[in-house]
């Protein structure tokens, strides 16, 4: 008889010590990432984290976020438009209040589940993670006198194994929903340097290369130390402010202190470069290195110089060429600026999330339209750098 159980952990201080002898080949399943975020997540989410086990052996570990998500924190940019005001405030109806989120909310890809496939079968292991949920979403209405309005299970791609159990998504209501694409960049194993790189682009982005680098030539870009990130978190916190507020829809701010305690945990493996003019900072990217993937993450910059300077494309290009210089297999651009990363060679990979409103009257159709408003498959044009196929 298979006798499987589960375990609900609160904070990292409480995970098993057999947590990371799981062999999870992902950073963001680690402790030192979850203890990290745990100490500077966004004011509206609290990580939750799930162990399966069979009899007293841990097989299985999930990561639940509860996300508070209110109008003025999921659209950020204001409109005067009286149309756009009322589609915000219909679409606020929907997705006001809390959600549980398998998964991490703060970056692309399959970032919140891992099974031993030896130990436990994938329905197996997603029927006793629904027992965790379904305890947390009664804990969450009597202790904090609020309903759990959506359940997610996020970012999926179309091979994953995941598509298989529709029989327990079914059994739970949740909807297969298409999507902003995964920009990955793969890397050539031809690619030994960054100028072999950049010698397979035909003629037209060469010269656009070559323009962003004589553009920045007055910047100097150097790795941030943690001193330095200590001494500056202001400065780089209203840097990323300056991107993250402008976007469209975001559905969390990050702590002051991210940056920080991501160095502070994760050490070396997470790499914080800043963009300097003269001795001024104008302008970072983060990067986390996760096995043989370099995970592009947060970035940031002065607005009134970033065109001047073409800091975001030249960003771009330098996460390419660490990323060639470190011997990574893959890039993960994550799923925003979609056209400008296909013009480094990033390429766009299909990706869904399993997503249900628990409120039985609120339609299939209806979720799918609010998804697609917040979170649009925007038509783009994919650019093909590259002399021949690498």
């Amino acid at each position: 008889m298979l006798l499987l159980g589960y375990k609900i952990y609160r904070t990292t201080s409480e995970l098993p010590s057999t947590w990371n002898n799981l062999p999870v080949n992902d950073v963001f399943l680690r402790s030192s990432f979850l203890e990290a975020l745990e100490n500077s997540s966004p004011g509206n989410i609290t990580s939750y984290y799930i162990g399966v086990f069979k009899a007293d052996a841990l097989v299985g570990i999930a990561i639940v976020q509860r996300v508070q998500m209110y109008l003025d924190d999921v659209f950020r940019r204001t409109s005067n438009s009286y149309l756009k005001q009322i589609g915000k405030q219909l679409v606020s109806r929907f997705v006001r209040g809390n959600a549980l989120v398998i998964g991490n909310l703060m970056h692309t890809g399959q970032h919140g589940i891992y099974f031993d496939s030896d130990a436990i079968s994938q329905n197996d292991f997603l029927n006793t993670i629904q027992k965790a949920i379904d305890v947390l979403t009664i804990e969450i209405k009597e202790r904090f006198n609020k309903k759990i309005r959506i359940v997610a299970f996020k970012d999926y791609f179309e091979d994953d194994s995941i598509h298989q159990s529709m029989t327990y998504f079914k059994s739970q209501n949740l909807y297969k929903i298409q999507v902003q694409p995964n920009m990955m960049f793969q890397v050539s194993d031809s690619w030994k340097t960054p100028e072999d790189y950049i010698s397979g682009f035909n003629k037209k982005y060469k010269r656009r290369y070559k323009t962003a680098r004589r553009k920045s030539a007055d910047l100097t870009c150097k790795e941030l130390d943690l001193n330095y990130i200590e001494q500056h978190s202001e400065t780089i916190f209203k840097l990323y402010e300056n991107v993250s507020d402008n976007a469209r829809v975001n559905s969390f701010k990050l702590d002051r202190n991210h940056f920080l305690s991501l160095k502070k945990y994760l050490k070396e493996s997470f790499k914080v470069f800043g963009y300097f003019l003269k001795d001024e900072l104008i302008g970072f990217y983060t990067l986390i290195m996760n096995g043989h993937c370099l995970e592009t993450y947060f970035l940031g910059y002065n607005k009134e110089l970033q065109r001047q300077y073409q800091m975001y494309l030249n960003m771009l290009f330098n996460m390419a060429s660490f990323g060639i210089e470190n011997n990574f297999k893959t890039i993960v651009y994550a799923r925003t600026a979609m056209e400008i990363k296909s013009s480094i060679g990033a390429k766009p990979h299909t990706m869904h999330v399993y997503l249900k409103h628990t409120n039985n009257f609120i339609a299939n159709t209806v979720l799918k339209c609010v998804v697609k408003y917040m979170n649009p498959i925007r038509k783009w044009e994919e650019r093909h750098p590259f002399n021949k196929i690498n």
